[in-house]
């Protein structure tokens, strides 16, 4: 049986890894990305290079975009040199950028338009999750599509989940950055406590971790913010897009959740501080420096 070609745009800290994965499966893969340098290990690796999306669309039976922000994903989709101006009628295109809803409807319906079928498939699990190829992956659209869709998801993550129609995926992705943003408050003050307390944060976070506190930014970012390690397994400017599109839907439909703007308020003051560029986990710097009292006493 000949394997579809594969095109993928995005080949950062996550999308390397998601890529790398379909190209050691054994299909033929041709990526894109704004900083050719990101893609050497997939060259070296056998894969082509497409000058722009438009002509990789051409040559992929799939197209997977994993970029930045919704105004990467309106011009990698909709711009003139776009894969929808160079999508082949019938194709199978999947945006695993964590992204608008609203928006993933538009290209949903753009790509009905054209013959075409569209999923959105946001990713959890980080750079770990993404070199283990264990993601979780949440996603909107036709039943069809995202039964062509699974064998390549499968790939790259373990639980896979259609959560309904076109967008649906990138709401369940807010639902999950919404208890993420929770999750790295609870962390960081935890840790911040320990240590402000006098005790061992290292010998606290080993009792902590395996009872009812337990959580997966407790035992796999707890010890990277007690190494100061701040390298960015997700980096703090995307999980704060995420944010605000989760408060955007939120103010559309009426929810209040103060948990989520307070997460917000912190980590728009760490991205201004200089923290855009690191993981999420360098949150905890604000309690280093006091700024998380600060913002509870306001």
């Amino acid at each position: 049986m000949t394997l579809p070609t594969i095109g993928f745009i995005g080949t950062g800290v996550m999308g390397n890894s998601m890529a790398g994965h379909l190209l050691a499966a054994g299909y033929p893969l041709t990526v894109y990305t704004r900083t050719r340098g990101k893609a050497d290990g997939l060259l070296q690796r056998g894969a082509g290079w497409a000058e722009n999306p438009a002509a990789l669309a051409r040559a992929a039976d799939v197209v997977i975009t994993m970029v930045g922000y919704p105004a990467d994903v309106r011009e990698v989709w909709l711009g003139a040199e776009g894969i929808f101006s160079g999508a082949k009628e019938g194709a199978l295109l999947i945006d695993m950028t964590t992204s608008s809803p609203a928006l993933a409807r538009e290209l949903a319906a753009a790509g009905e338009a054209r013959g075409l079928m569209v999923l959105d498939a946001p990713v959890s699990g980080g750079d770990i999750g993404a070199k283990e190829a264990r993601l979780s992956i949440m996603v909107g659209g036709a039943a069809a599509a995202f039964a062509r869709a699974e064998p390549l998801l499968a790939l790259m993550g373990k639980n896979i989940v259609r959560q309904g129609g076109p967008g649906c995926g990138q709401l369940t992705k807010l639902c999950n950055q919404v208890a993420i943003a929770g999750g790295m408050l609870a962390v960081c003050e935890s840790l911040a406590f320990a240590r402000g307390a006098g005790l061992e944060p290292e010998r606290v976070l080993r009792s902590i971790e395996s009872g009812a506190a337990g959580s997966w930014g407790l035992s796999n970012l707890g010890p990277r913010i007690l190494r100061g390690d701040w390298a960015p397994g997700f980096f703090v400017k995307h999980f704060l897009k995420d944010l605000r599109l989760a408060l955007e839907v939120a103010r559309e439909e009426k929810l209040t959740l103060p948990g989520l703007a307070l997460a917000e308020e912190m980590y728009a003051r760490l991205a201004a501080d200089g923290g855009a560029d690191d993981g999420t986990q360098a949150l905890f710097r604000l309690y280093e420096k006091g700024a998380g009292d600060s913002l509870r006493r306001k």
